[in-house]
C-alpha cells in the first residue's frame, strides 16, 4: 500500500502482492450475486411468436382449416357411401373411354342435365324404368317439355313436335303441317287444347266429329265459316250467337228443339210486360229476320220485312 511511484513509472509488485490482490479480486466476485447484472425493461425488448391481431388470426386460420377438413370428410364418406368405390373400382357406375356413364345399380337422383347432344337410354335387353315419387316426371329442352303424372301425360312446346320410328324414320305424329297434315295417331280418341287454328277440321267417314267445350267455343275464319255434315247438331247449356259481316247461309233442313225454350202457362202474358217474344221468319232467298211478337196467332207479315213478299 506503501508503494510509492517514482520518476520512472510505477513500482513493481512481487509474486506474493500480485497473487493475494489476485485472491481479493476472486473472493469479492464470488460473492457479488449482482456482477454484470443490467435492469432492463421487458416491455421494451424485442418480442418474438404472435401475439396480439396475429395471435387471433391465426387461431381463426386453425379453426377454418379444421371446418373444412371435416367438410371434406362427411363429403368423402357421402361420396365413398353413395358411388361405392372399393378396391376394385366404383360399384354403381362406370365410366368409358367414349364418354357413356353406366349405372350398375338404382340410382335416386334429383335433377340431370345431359351436355350438348347427349342420349339417355337402357341395355339392349332391359326396360329403362323411371320413377317420380309422387311428383311428375319431367323431361324439358328449352320451352318444349314432356311431363309424365299419374293421370296424364302433357307434351308443350312453342316450335312443335314430331314423332317418328326410330327404325323405320316414319313420321307417326307432326305438328308441321305445311309438309304433314294434321291426323291424330291411331289409337287417340280425342286431343285437348286451349285455342287451336287450321284451315279446316274433319273426321273419318265412318265416324262423327264432337267438339265440346265446358265453357264458351268460339268458332272465328277470317274469311267465312263454313260447316259441312250430314247431319250437324248444336246442343248448348247457353245462348248462341252468329255474326256475319255479309250474311248467314243455312242452306238444308234447320230444326230448331222447344224444350228448352221458355214457354207461357199461365196463358197470354203478351201484354203485361214479363216477356219480350220474337218469331223467327225467313224468306225466300234464305235471309233470316225476327218479328217482335205482340199478340196471337201473329204471323211475318209485317211493313219492313227485307224480302218484301213473306214466306
Amino acid at each position: 500500500a506503501a508503494a510509492a511511484q517514482s520518476s520512472n513509472g510505477p513500482v513493481k509488485k512481487s509474486m506474493r502482492e500480485k497473487a493475494v490482490e489476485r485472491r481479493n479480486v476472486n473472493k469479492e466476485h464470488n460473492s457479488n450475486f449482482k456482477a454484470g447484472y443490467i435492469p432492463i425493461d421487458e416491455d421494451r425488448l424485442h418480442k418474438t411468436g404472435l401475439r396480439g391481431r396475429k395471435g387471433n388470426l391465426a387461431i381463426c386460420v386453425i379453426i377454418l382449416l379444421f371446418i373444412l377438413a371435416v367438410i371434406n370428410l362427411i363429403i368423402t364418406l357421402v361420396i365413398w357411401a353413395v358411388i361405392r368405390i372399393g378396391p376394385n373400382g366404383c360399384d354403381s357406375m362406370e365410366f368409358h373411354e367414349s364418354g357413356l356413364l353406366r349405372f350398375k345399380q338404382v340410382s335416386d337422383m334429383g335433377v340431370i342435365h345431359p351436355l350438348y347432344k347427349s342420349t339417355v337410354g337402357g341395355r339392349r335387353n332391359e326396360n329403362l324404368v323411371i320413377t317420380g315419387n309422387n311428383q311428375p316426371i319431367v323431361f324439358q329442352q328449352g320451352t318444349t317439355k314432356l311431363s309424365v303424372e299419374k293421370n296424364k301425360t302433357s307434351i308443350t312446346s312453342d316450335i312443335g313436335m314430331q314423332f317418328f320410328d326410330p327404325r323405320t324414320q316414319n313420321i307417326l305424329f307432326s305438328t308441321d303441317y305445311e309438309t304433314h297434315e294434321f291426323h291424330l295417331p291411331s289409337g287417340v280418341k280425342s286431343l285437348n287444347v286451349q285455342k287451336a287454328s287450321t284451315e279446316r277440321i274433319t273426321s273419318n267417314a265412318t265416324s262423327d266429329l264432337n267438339i265440346k267445350v265446358d265453357g264458351r267455343a268460339i268458332v272465328r275464319g277470317n274469311e267465312g265459316v263454313f260447316i259441312m255434315g250430314k247431319t250437324i247438331e248444336f246442343h248448348m247449356g247457353g245462348n248462341m250467337e252468329l255474326k256475319a259481316e255479309n250474311s248467314i247461309i243455312l242452306n238444308g233442313t234447320v230444326m230448331v228443339s222447344t224444350t228448352r225454350l221458355p214457354s207461357s202457362s199461365s196463358g197470354d202474358q203478351f201484354g203485361t210486360g214479363d216477356w219480350v217474344r220474337y218469331k223467327l221468319c225467313m224468306c225466300a232467298d234464305g235471309t233470316l229476320f225476327k218479328v217482335q211478337v205482340t199478340g196471337r196467332n201473329m204471323g211475318c207479315q209485317i211493313s219492313d220485312n227485307p224480302c218484301g213478299n213473306t214466306h
